[in-house]
């Protein structure tokens, strides 16, 4: 497993690359707000052989650079992943997307069908059913909170974040690893940045073409999500023709970390569809 950096429209955007390359095609795994690549690294290893995985940190999350004045849309994120894929010369892949990195999915998958073998959504965002209320609240008093200390800002955010985790203590330690580059010079305001960007409305206007998605499709969901809820899974089953969806019992928002082997276990059949 290596990572590195690759620039994709003048920003710099780290990601690694586990697997083995062979007849399955490549799979694109993309994390969610406020997460990093560190969410799939206990789903890689159980993913079958014959395929290169490519997992990366968003532009303005983990590694890579800060936002600045970058695009942080859904439709932004998107276009840059595109890009990624051209630099590392990956005409199609099967697109695995968590939370926010499932917006994004469904965005590649109506947007740019080409570029899409698969589609697996993990507890994702979609239609008006996000942000969460937590985010929503944070949103509309971005105002002030330009105006708050940075340590203020980033208490509330780890109280919300470690409650979507079935085990504190493993919540404690994935929210520490994630927001440290939000401690930074300039994290606050590359924080800021992206809950400003999150907006439902690019998950609606996907809407009308959900049902155009032909590729394979799987919808993973933790049964107990306080972010996502499992409606919003069967609503997205439901437009997508012939998505399966599975309910993980017990589990919360961040299938990926908390149940890797179910979830890789599903995304095994998924990419022997």
């Amino acid at each position: 497993m290596r990572g590195e950096f690759v620039e994709v429209g003048g920003a710099r955007l780290y990601y690694y690359a586990a697997g083995t390359r062979g007849k399955g095609e490549p799979i694109i795994l993309l994390h969610g707000f406020p997460a990093s690549s560190h969410l799939w690294r206990d789903v890689v290893p159980h993913l079958p052989g014959g395929h290169r995985v490519v997992v990366s940190d968003l532009l303005g999350y983990g590694r890579s650079d800060r936002p600045g004045d970058h695009d942080l849309s859904i439709p932004g994120h998107a276009h840059r992943v595109a890009g990624l894929m051209d630099a590392l010369r990956i005409k199609r892949a099967a697109i695995v997307g968590h939370d926010l990195g499932g917006g994004i999915a469904q965005h590649l998958a109506v947007e740019h069908p080409d570029r899409v073998s698969r589609l697996a959504l993990v507890s994702s965002v979609g239609y008006d059913a996000w942000p969460p209320r937590e985010l929503k609240m944070a949103k509309g008093a971005l105002a002030f909170a330009k105006k708050m200390p940075a340590k203020p800002l980033m208490n509330a955010l780890r109280r919300a974040l470690k409650g979507a985790y079935e085990e504190e203590e493993h919540g404690a330690h994935s929210v520490e690893m994630y927001l440290r580059p939000f401690e930074t010079p300039g994290g606050k305001e590359a924080l800021i940045a992206h809950v400003g960007a999150l907006d439902s409305a690019e998950t609606m206007a996907l809407v009308p073409s959900l049902k155009d998605i032909t590729v394979p499709t799987a919808l993973i969901w933790g049964a107990e999500d306080p972010f996502v809820p499992v409606a919003l899974g069967k609503k997205l089953q439901k437009a997508i023709p012939g998505a399966t969806l599975d309910v993980l019992n017990d589990v919360m928002h961040y299938p990926p970390e908390t149940a890797p082997e179910s979830v890789a276990e599903i995304l095994r059949a998924w990419l022997g569809r």
